[in-house]
């Protein structure tokens, strides 16, 4: 009798465990039938899925068959996706979108999934940067995001920020109050800039001893779940790049904030808080076909760069100031890697120079327009 009792208590505590709420893609790969034929890289197969992203794209070959692709779907445990994952999609019409539901049936999320021909981006020699694409992240609807627009009209999230980390200590605070925003009208001509504020994490920064964000702006990806357990794997840096830069300019402002305080948050005697602006061309495989990243503990130190172009003072500046700095290649670029998409390039911007540590001052502000990066001409 007693066994009996035991089991239906233990069938109750299963019963009443409460159902997963979360409703994310986490992995998809692509399956097809001649991997080498579609993928400039195999490890192109599979991508891991921030939770901050919404629209999952892929750049093949150019004559890659697009037609009958199945894309493999991980989801968070206990959800659901529709259409179903192993199923094939034909994507020469378009994107495929996906809707995932979570376990408990109260939460979905909707998912793009893209596969377009790869098209070469840099058709001339020079690369132009203005910031005035942006909107409001579209899950939560609290901090703005950034997108190039393509020549299809497509959007492209190339652009990324650690809005979405300061989203989880101040998450009341409005749209305009985060670290990285659009200067609108306030740029050189009167139309938008990007705008960054090393801002005060409040109470529960200090409790896990990240007491400040700086505002930061960079071309790559910045993933949420690592924000609080390993701040400098939430960046990475990077998106493919056919062309080898050779010149990086723009123009800035800068203002320091009053007090420059240290990552306990005591106040450093003497210390003024400067900006961090610069531009990183990496190798993106190593010899063995791994895929590499850049994160922040490496982004200006990989032993996978090949160039830097790194703007040496961003002290206090009140006019629109200009910057333009040659990039110091370190090693040889293969061309035929280049053209096969095995090299990365990323910009950085931070309104705090050691706003990876967590030190800095608040109301440090940075703002950027009018970015160029200078290739060789393609005919």
């Amino acid at each position: 009798m007693l066994a009996l009792c035991a089991m239906l208590s233990m069938n109750s505590c299963i019963k009443e465990e409460p159902l997963n709420a979360e409703c994310d893609i986490e992995k998809v790969t692509l399956s097809v039938d001649d991997p080498e034929s579609v993928f400039y890289q195999l490890t192109d197969i599979t991508k891991e899925i921030t939770s901050t992203t919404t629209l999952i794209e892929w750049e093949v070959k150019p004559d890659a068959d697009i037609t009958n692709i199945i894309p493999i779907i991980e989801t968070t445990p206990g959800s659901t996706v529709s259409p179903a994952s192993g199923v094939a999609q034909d994507f020469s019409k378009g994107s495929v979108f996906y809707v995932v539901t979570s376990q408990d049936g109260n939460w979905t999320r909707r998912y793009e999934i893209s596969i377009k021909h790869h098209i070469e981006p840099v058709v001339n020699d020079v690369i132009k940067y203005d910031f005035e694409n942006f909107e409001l992240e579209e899950s939560r609807n609290k901090y703005y995001i950034w997108y190039n627009l393509l020549e299809d009209g497509s959007k492209a999230y190339d652009w990324a920020s650690g809005n979405g980390g300061f989203q989880l200590s101040m998450g009341t605070a409005a749209p305009v109050d985060y670290p990285t925003v659009p200067g609108i009208g306030e740029g050189m001509d009167g139309t938008n800039c990007i705008k960054l504020t090393t801002r005060s994490t409040g109470t529960f920064g200090a409790m896990v001893n990240k007491r400040i964000a700086a505002g930061n702006f960079f071309i790559g990806e910045f993933d949420i779940t690592s924000a609080l357990k390993d701040a400098m794997k939430a960046t990475r840096f990077g998106k493919p790049f056919t062309s080898k830069p050779e010149k990086y300019m723009g123009f800035y402002k800068y203002t320091p904030g009053e007090k420059y305080q240290d990552k306990n948050g005591k106040e450093v005697a003497g210390m003024v808080d400067n900006g961090s602006n610069y531009a990183v061309f990496y190798r993106n495989h190593d010899d063995d076909g791994n895929e590499v990243f850049l994160y922040g503990d490496d982004v200006q130190t990989s032993p996978y760069i090949v160039a830097i172009a790194k703007v040496a003072n961003m002290h206090a500046a009140t006019e629109w100031t200009a910057f333009e700095e040659e990039f110091e290649y370190h090693k040889e670029v293969d061309e035929e890697l280049l053209k096969n998409r095995g090299y990365s390039f990323t910009v950085v911007f931070s309104s705090s120079v050691n706003g990876d540590l967590f030190e800095g001052a608040v109301g440090s502000q940075l703002m950027v327009d009018k970015v160029r990066v200078i290739c060789p001409h393609k005919k």
